[in-house]
């Protein structure tokens, strides 16, 4: 017999799923036979699959050690790389990451080293995970390379899971900073369809619904222009890829340096001005307590602060 306690970061999923992962070569069939049996128990009891695990429950496996090893695929020993993040909230379930511009948020090729990554390396490092269970920590939003600030990362199933549901529902806050060409002197929100072409990597804006595009929503509140460009705190209502980038560039405001959406290069600057700079939860009950009502800030990066006190452009 073998014996599995479930820890936090297999907690929050059903046992017919925690089953699949740890035993993968196993067809389902054969598990819900040995549910049936009774050769699979959990707390010492008959298990149907349905139930939720929760953080020390004991998952019985009364197999041969040959079975196990039969059905289960040995995991390789990878070591994730490590750099230096900056984290700017983390508790036993979520963590806040503040994404550098040039880094990309996962991987696009198989070659590639992404912040997901980095964000394994860093808990590997710590201890608080390991290649081959039964859950892999990831983000829960991306962010376009050149795009700097916050990503929501779930360090356990539940707050993966969490994170994924407020992100999906549009339950949590989110704001941008952004230095636009041209003069912009009031708050709107603008609305309109997004359709992305894979093939190029870039979005268009339509005005009305059509095949292939989503309705998307930005606001935008002006803080501050000199003449020529004005920076912009925007809120993202919906999240679609290169939305803030193609929305307002359609309306003839594109990015500073955002030559894909109509924007002029700019001495310095590698990209465009872009940064994921604030986030607001709503209320939540436990164990996500410590984020209720809870604002987190990212800063501006050196480059973008260097860019705005050159143009001039202040708050």
């Amino acid at each position: 017999m073998k014996e599995l306690i479930i820890q936090n970061n297999d907690s929050g999923q059903r046992l017919d799923k925690f089953l699949q992962k740890y035993l993968d070569g196993a067809s389902k069939g054969f598990l819900y036979k040995m549910l049936r049996k009774k050769n699979i128990k959990l707390n010492g009891s008959r298990a149907e699959g349905r139930e939720l695990l929760s953080p020390g429950d004991r998952v019985a496996l009364y197999l041969s050690e040959e079975t196990i090893q039969k059905f289960r695929t040995v995991p390789q020993q990878v070591r994730y790389p490590q750099r230096e993040l900056d984290i700017l909230y983390e508790d036993e379930n979520v963590v806040l990451l503040d994404k550098p511009a040039g880094m990309l948020s996962q991987k696009a090729k198989r070659e590639d080293i992404s912040l997901v990554e980095y964000f394994l390396g860093y808990l590997q490092s710590r201890g608080e995970w390991q290649p081959g269970g039964t859950f892999t920590p990831g983000i829960c939003n991306r962010l376009d390379r050149n795009t700097s600030g916050i990503v929501i990362a779930g360090k356990s199933l539940s707050g993966l899971q969490k994170m994924s549901e407020l992100l999906r529902e549009r339950r949590v806050e989110k704001y941008y900073l952004a230095v636009v060409e041209g003069v912009m002197k009031r708050p709107e929100v603008i609305r309109g369809y997004l359709r992305k072409d894979e093939k190029t990597n870039q979005a268009a804006i339509y005005h009305e619904a059509g095949p292939g595009r989503s309705y998307i929503e930005t606001g935008y509140e002006p803080l501050g222009d000199n003449g020529a460009y004005t920076l912009l705190r925007v809120k993202l209502i919906t999240g679609k890829t290169h939305q803030i980038r193609s929305h307002l560039g359609s309306i003839g405001h594109p990015l500073l340096g955002d030559v894909k959406y109509g924007g002029r290069k700019y001495r310095g600057l590698a990209g465009y001005l872009l940064h994921s700079s604030e986030i607001r939860f709503p209320e939540l009950s436990e164990p996500f307590l410590q984020l209720s009502g809870r604002c987190v800030r990212a800063p501006l990066p050196q480059h973008f602060e260097k860019i705005k006190r050159e143009l001039e452009v202040e708050q």
